[in-house]
């Protein structure tokens, strides 16, 4: 398969055609999320509903994820988003109806102290109450699946088989394609630039296209949300951080297809990549906030020393080449996906701090439910943007990288 940020087709860019003079519901930003709540919103029929981005459908965080797919998590509310969205990209050949590329390779978290074991302890006992098959497995066992591991270096390893990888650029084309095809329009390089309200109420988007009148805005604009959120008024506390990974190009000999490794401390991670190679990377803990989106290589010094402590074979591997994107993070790493008390009616789901694709299925039915006022599969009233509100950020969720 192709690596999960390999460009998919894509149907012919809309960009020059007329902006509609009024719409239901304005959707803003073409990533996953905002793609997700597109198709269904116009699978339920719920109206007007245009899709405004502000350059190309997948060109911002969702144009550089690593592509997992995956339900090990440690808050229930998460592991229920991911153990959703995973039967959703199994089924998306049928609907919407697209090839993502889905490779159900597993994901593998190496562990190197008993601290960390017994976190992962915990947090697979919460996932197997939830019908998620992960299971702890022992160094020996860490190896066995994936042969770059030394296992002298771990004490546990946690793994689950229904995890992987998917292609992120091919599932916002399925699911723009389709909501197309069930009546919503999609605008590409659209920026919003003001939000018009009066007596507590949306009343126009504005963009250098021209205004569409809209008694709705939903923002899934990402990294750049806050923003957005402000030109309505809403505070939506999502800061950009830059994340970089690499490619070693072809290898000899070729790669064993491996599960998607992680190791907990140090946060190195990496996975075949679909052509004899490996994608790997790090969560830079010296990465300031903002918008770089430059690849440069200084984080491979803190990479080449993690791969060198837990798996060594990769300390020395060459690099052909990356790229960096944007994490859209929260105080507490978690997303935000609700509805802002004023002004009615702005909605939003954004800051999934690099775990929007993996969640995008759960979040786009979400979302369609609290438009219409249903009672959504799960209460998501703990993600509320609110929950900041005077009040210091909590992390509940352990299983982050």
């Amino acid at each position: 398969m192709a690596h999960p940020t390999a460009s998919a087709p894509s149907d012919p860019d809309p960009h020059s055609a007329p902006l509609p003079a009024t719409a239901d519901i304005v959707i803003i930003g073409g990533g996953v999320i905002g793609a997700s709540i597109a198709f269904h919103l116009a699978e339920a029929g719920a109206g007007r509903v245009l899709l405004l981005e502000r350059d190309l459908p997948a060109s911002g965080s969702s144009g550089k994820p690593l592509g997992g797919v995956r339900a090990q998590f440690s808050d229930p509310l998460n592991i229920r988003l991911g153990v959703r969205s995973l039967a959703a990209w199994r089924d998306f050949a049928r609907r919407p109806g697209a090839d993502i590329g889905l490779d159900s390779v597993g994901y593998l978290f190496l562990l190197g102290d008993e601290a960390e074991r017994d976190t992962f302890a915990r947090g697979v006992a919460i996932q197997n109450a939830h019908g998620v098959p992960s299971r702890l497995i022992t160094p020996r066992a860490a190896r066995d699946l994936c042969p770059y591991v030394d296992p002298g270096t771990l004490v546990a390893a946690a793994y689950s088989p229904t995890d992987g990888y998917a292609t992120p650029q091919a599932a916002v084309a399925g699911y723009l394609r389709a909501a197309r095809r069930l009546g919503a329009t999609v605008r590409t390089r659209c920026p919003v630039t003001a939000i018009d309200t009066a007596d507590g109420h949306l009343q126009a988007v504005r963009t250098p296209h021209g205004a569409v009148r809209t008694p709705t805005v939903i923002c899934c604009a990402g990294a750049w949300s806050a923003e957005v959120g402000a030109l309505a008024g809403v505070t939506l506390p999502v800061t950009p951080l830059r994340r970089q990974i690499a490619f070693t190009g072809p290898l000899s000999p070729r790669p064993p297809r491996i599960p998607f490794t992680l190791d907990y401390a140090s946060t190195l991670y990496f996975h075949n990549d679909g052509a004899d190679g490996l994608l790997v990377g790090l969560s830079d803990p010296a990465q300031q906030p903002g918008y770089a989106r430059e690849f440069s290589r200084e984080w491979l010094t803190p990479f080449r020393a993690a791969a060198a402590r837990r798996a060594p074979a990769l300390a020395d591997l060459p690099v052909t080449g990356g790229w960096a994107g944007l994490y859209e993070m929260t105080p507490d790493r978690n997303a935000l996906i609700g509805e802002a008390p004023h002004p009615g009616r702005f909605l939003y789901a954004t800051g999934f701090s690099g775990h929007g694709f993996l969640q995008a299925p759960a979040v786009g039915e979400i979302v369609r439910d609290l438009y219409l006022r249903r009672e959504p599969f799960l209460d998501v009233g703990p993600l509320a943007a609110t929950r900041f509100d005077g009040r210091p950020a909590t992390r509940p969720e352990a299983h982050i990288i």
